[in-house]
């Protein structure tokens, strides 16, 4: 079995091929390292470097190697750039999916594992959020990946392309020993914002707004370690082979951290001050996002046992403080 990676030089994307890898899959990766690291790959691992969008880059591909499964990461994710430039990601994103889907149909490749978003919910009316709540994105990258959803639900039907898809809450955390983990520029997430912070590498974390009706005042959001994200893909995978209909699962730890409670969880793992700075509201953001993952639970038997928020950051700080620089060489002073 040849289990491929799209996107697979990415954060997400590499803990998924380093979990194939122990599990004696064997794996193929496709990046065309826009956001992705080649060095986040294991040399062992087959790497093609192109672009999915690419339909005889795509075909040489699944010539050459003997597909049996898909995980796609392989997308544009940044919410603000998505705002200022939706073609870009409806270009990427959609038309990327578009010709994956045909390749696959092209090469009787009838299975795929498909990385979305809870941002394709948009602003949320019950919490915790179940897979049964409206979809309404209020951004383009939400709406692109809710039609990369609807694309594929089309092609199950037409061609027998069975996917499973995976809506992602707040991803953060790295892999025990360090070896790999979120390295983005720009960064726009919160914890390794908070641990670049904690590494003098900015002078403050700004707390966008802290007059939310919440305990604390700042946003709320439902945080999940890469590692359990990744055994759910995996599940998933075993769940399309044994069989599985087609179907949409929630992943998060469904509980909620609060943007300070996150800045102090920091500052008791790394034993620094983390300066904070308060700044306005930012447009859209909803005061509490919590996931109902009792889906994934119940169906694909996934367990998340990296809950503690505690550990999910201290195996953040083990990759950024011994990668300061992420993948680029360390700078020499």
């Amino acid at each position: 079995m040849r289990v491929l990676v799209l996107g697979g030089a990415g954060y997400i994307g590499s803990h998924a091929v380093c979990q194939l890898m122990e599990q004696g899959q064997d794996v193929v990766v496709v990046d065309n390292l826009e956001t992705g690291h080649r060095k986040a790959v294991h040399q062992d691992v087959t790497f093609y470097q192109g672009d999915i969008r690419e339909v005889d880059f795509l075909r040489e591909v699944f010539e050459k190697e003997t597909i049996d499964s898909v995980i796609h990461f392989a997308a544009n994710s940044l919410v603000g750039e998505s705002m200022e430039n939706p073609l870009k990601y409806f270009g990427n994103n959609v038309y990327g999916t578009q010709i994956l889907l045909q390749v696959m149909n092209e090469y009787d490749v009838k299975q795929i594992v498909f990385s979305s978003t809870a941002a394709t919910y948009g602003e949320p009316n019950v919490i915790p959020i179940t897979e049964s709540e409206p979809t309404n994105p209020t951004n383009a990258y939400g709406e692109t990946k809710l039609t990369m959803e609807k694309i594929m639900k089309w092609c199950d039907q037409a061609y027998g392309i069975k996917f499973v898809s995976l809506r992602y809450f707040n991803v953060a955390g790295a892999i025990e020993s360090g070896r790999i983990g979120e390295d983005h520029t720009p960064e726009s997430h919160l914890v390794p914002l908070v641990l670049q912070t904690a590494l003098g590498q900015r002078e403050s974390i700004t707390i966008f707004g802290d007059d939310y009706d919440t305990k604390d005042g700042t946003c709320i959001r439902d945080y999940v370690h890469v590692e359990d994200l990744i055994d759910a893909h995996l599940l998933a995978l075993t769940y399309l082979k044994e069989g599985g209909e087609s179907d949409i699962f929630n992943l998060g730890s469904s509980q909620g951290f609060s943007v300070r409670e996150i800045i102090n969880s920091a500052r008791v793992v790394t034993g620094e001050e983390i300066p904070v700075t308060i700044g306005p509201r930012r447009k859209g953001d909803p005061s509490v996002l919590i996931a109902s993952s009792e889906k994934a639970k119940r169906i694909l038997k996934w367990r998340p046992s990296r809950l503690c928020i505690n550990k999910i950051i201290t195996d953040a700080w083990v990759w950024h403080n011994t990668h300061p620089n992420g993948y680029r060489p360390h700078e020499v002073l």
